[in-house]
């Protein structure tokens, strides 16, 4: 029987993309594709060699069936997700015009945000090693906030690690709304994987003195993205830093840290110090951000030994 190693779950949606630099507006052809935060982490983890599962609900519909599909094609475990006739599947657009990104969501309604409490297995959550819970499941609607909080509740009952990244989106509530739910949340996490940016929001301060102190008093081990070319590991009120790979070029940076959990989870499952997973974050974010998409540049760990052994890739 497949046993995942990483459960996480969450709103995976349709994605339409304009073939065009146009945008949205003047487009006509699209790319049909998908994304979502933990359906990306998933997918980077069983690239990677380790045992994922991910579930949710999805709309019995095309988009739905679709998103079903690709994420088992990848070999995450989907056996616990529902495709039910009652909502759609979401959808978001996403454009690029002169360098300014825009994403559009059609979500709301959407049979994820109807996930609740008794859609949770806890049969399944207990056998895992690590649970994966992102502010954004928290923020589709009052009962997925409830199936996050109880699949906490399940993981911490049953020994399982909870790595939590707040993945804040102002566009799916205010920040204030966002704020109590998610430090709320992360009180709870062995592992907190939050951006400095959103550090700042949701202690309301500039002061990197002032955030450590916030985060000191948590029982986690914060991992901290987005610094000075760098991520910062806050244990215990020690800060220490493990620097950025230098990408060649910067394609698209949507997923690059859905990515970065990825890797740090599985260096975790490998054992890895906590810098050493850190660094193995940072590495496969670095991979992302250099290929178009949600998800398709995440790496298999063939691909992270050839980057890591400078080993070059033979054209023909």
């Amino acid at each position: 029987m497949f046993q995942p190693e990483v459960i996480t779950f969450g709103e995976s949606m349709a994605l339409m993309i304009p073939e065009n630099p146009k945008g949205i507006e003047y487009a006509q052809h699209f790319q049909g594709m998908f994304g979502g935060a933990e359906g990306n982490l998933a997918i980077g983890i069983s690239r990677l060699g380790h045992r994922a599962g991910w579930f949710s609900r999805l709309g019995k519909d095309p988009f739905g069936r679709m998103i079903l599909k690709r994420i088992r094609g990848e070999g995450v475990d989907v056996s616990r997700v529902e495709l039910t006739p009652e909502a759609p599947t979401g959808l978001m657009l996403r454009e690029d015009v002169s360098g300014k990104p825009s994403v559009y969501y059609y979500r709301k309604g959407s049979a994820a945000s109807t996930l609740g409490p008794e859609h949770l297995d806890e049969e399944y959550i207990k056998q895992a090693k690590y649970l994966h819970v992102t502010g954004i499941t928290a923020a589709l609607s009052s009962s997925c906030r409830e199936a996050v909080k109880e699949a906490i509740r399940i993981a911490r009952r049953h020994e399982v690690k909870v790595c939590f990244d707040p993945n804040l989106r102002l566009k799916l509530w205010s920040l204030d709304e966002a704020r109590e739910v998610l430090l709320e949340l992360a009180k709870d996490a062995d592992y907190f994987l939050p951006g400095l940016d959103e550090l700042k929001l949701l202690y309301e301060t500039e002061s990197f003195d002032e955030i450590v102190a916030h985060l000191s008093k948590l029982r986690a081990v914060s991992i901290v993205k987005g610094g000075n070319n760098e991520t910062l590991i806050v244990e215990q009120g020690q800060v220490s830093s493990v620097p950025y790979f230098k990408a060649e070029r910067v394609v698209d940076t949507v997923g690059a840290g859905d990515g970065f959990c990825a890797g740090f989870i599985v260096g975790l499952l490998k054992n890895y110090s906590l810098t050493e997973a850190v660094r193995l974050g940072n590495l496969i974010g670095c991979m992302i951000v250099q290929v178009e998409g949600d998800w398709e540049g995440a790496p298999t760990w063939e691909q992270v030994e050839a980057f890591l052994n400078n080993e070059k890739h033979v054209e023909r």
